[in-house]
């Protein structure tokens, strides 16, 4: 069941990542790639929770969604991030 769960946590982070991807088109190119480094750096903290604890890497994938929308929020509300 672990392994199961293990395996949708990485395929639940790697669809995430289409989101920061596809952030260029509202977020400005600077703020992006810090986001994309972001992503990056959770790909670690994915793996780290893979070996350790593998059912709970769905919730490395729901964190990324949420530092995602936090993210282009706080972009939109102050600094006026528009598509």
């Amino acid at each position: 069941m672990s392994s199961a769960l293990g395996v949708i946590g990485i395929i639940l982070y790697a669809m995430v990542g289409f989101l920061y991807v596809a952030s260029g088109l509202v977020v400005p190119y600077p703020a992006v790639f810090g986001m994309w480094g972001i992503w990056m750096a959770g790909w670690v903290a994915l793996a780290r929770v893979f070996d350790r604890r593998r059912a709970w890497t769905p919730v490395v994938a729901v964190t990324a969604l949420g530092v995602w929308v936090v993210i282009v929020q706080l972009g939109d509300r102050l600094l006026g991030w528009t598509a």
